[in-house]
């Protein structure tokens, strides 16, 4: 008898063709799951970012009897002028809690540098190593930039994709964290009802998001109305009285319409946007309150409401539908 031999068949290339066209199906099926999970994860990161930055306020305010000011020493005399006035000049709020979110050591470097010698320092220089370190708990997962210090002609700076809420257009410094000296007490709407600290990614020319030191949007036409960078962004209005004409504190200047202090989508590569709050999470952006809870807001979310939550004593009355 003489074995069989049974020839083994393999794919043709029609079956293999739809083989592929399956899998790349799947694949096209299975990829917008995969981003939605990814973008819920970053999005619940950003918020625990948040939160523990809340926390770190409140610590700070349990040590120093206030929150920590937007810009250190801005209730200062002398403050702004150049050259420095005073030890930590320009500090953010964010140098501040340093030692409130495990950073103690950078804390400790940033102190001893600017309390070397006996002149004050300006915070933007070589020598100062501490401003460019990036900090994980300033960053959001979804925008890996702000994870990387970036040259800006001889030394090197640390990012940040959070800023604290100053307040409104009429009311700046009725925020939480402002250039003021904020005690809890002072936050008469309610620590559930007041916005604390908001998302707001860095600029594609890395000119915003500076995390160690306060610099940015400087008000042309009215220069009591500054916003000085990383340390606050108000809660912007179409208000008429309100002047659209931005110059940028450091690099000359442009000028942007007034609907860009609303909260509303950006763009990295609009430094008109860096006046508002906005993040890179599809839809909206997180926000902490003033009692430590974070809450994601919707851009559709009425104006008015979002001037409600952006001071701490404005008496208003709002539903938050959002």
């Amino acid at each position: 008898m003489h074995a069989t031999h049974r020839v083994k068949k393999g794919f043709t290339l029609i079956e293999l063709l739809v083989v592929i066209a399956i899998i790349a199906v799947l694949i096209g099926l299975l990829l917008p799951a995969v981003q939605k999970v990814r973008e819920a994860a970053s999005r619940i990161q950003c918020a625990n970012n948040l939160h523990n930055i809340a926390i770190a306020c409140h610590n700070f305010h349990d040590v120093n009897g206030n929150m920590p000011m937007a810009v250190e020493g801005s209730d200062r005399a002398g403050y702004g002028n150049y050259p420095p006035t005073a030890h930590h000049w320009y500090w953010s709020w964010m140098t501040q809690i340093l030692p409130f979110v495990e950073q103690d050591n950078l804390y400790r470097m940033a102190d001893t540098w600017d309390n070397t010698g006996t002149n004050y320092y300006w915070p933007w220089t070589a020598t100062n190593t501490a401003e460019s370190i990036p900090v994980k708990t300033w960053s959001c997962p979804m925008d890996t930039r702000q994870l990387a210090a970036h040259d800006e002609g001889g030394y090197q700076v640390g990012y940040t994709g959070l800023v604290a809420v100053r307040g409104t257009m009429q009311k700046l410094n009725d925020g939480v964290i402002c250039n003021q000296k904020v005690k809890m007490t002072a936050i008469s709407d309610g620590t559930s009802n007041t916005l604390m600290v908001g998302e707001r990614p860095p600029s594609g020319d890395w000119n915003f998001g500076w995390w160690f030191a306060g610099a940015g949007y400087v008000n042309t036409n009215n220069t009591a109305l500054n916003q000085n960078g990383t340390g606050d962004v108000v809660l912007g209005t179409n208000d008429t009285d309100f002047p659209p004409m931005l110059a940028q504190a450091f690099n000359g200047g442009y000028t942007c319409p007034s609907n860009k202090y609303l909260f509303g989508p950006g763009n990295i590569n609009n430094n008109c946007d860096m006046a508002h709050f906005w993040s890179l999470h599809s839809g909206g952006a997180n926000f902490a309150n003033a009692d430590g809870s974070v809450r994601f807001l919707r851009y559709a979310v009425d104006p008015t409401v979002m001037i409600a939550l952006g001071t701490r004593s404005g008496g208003e009355v709002f539903t938050l539908d959002n």
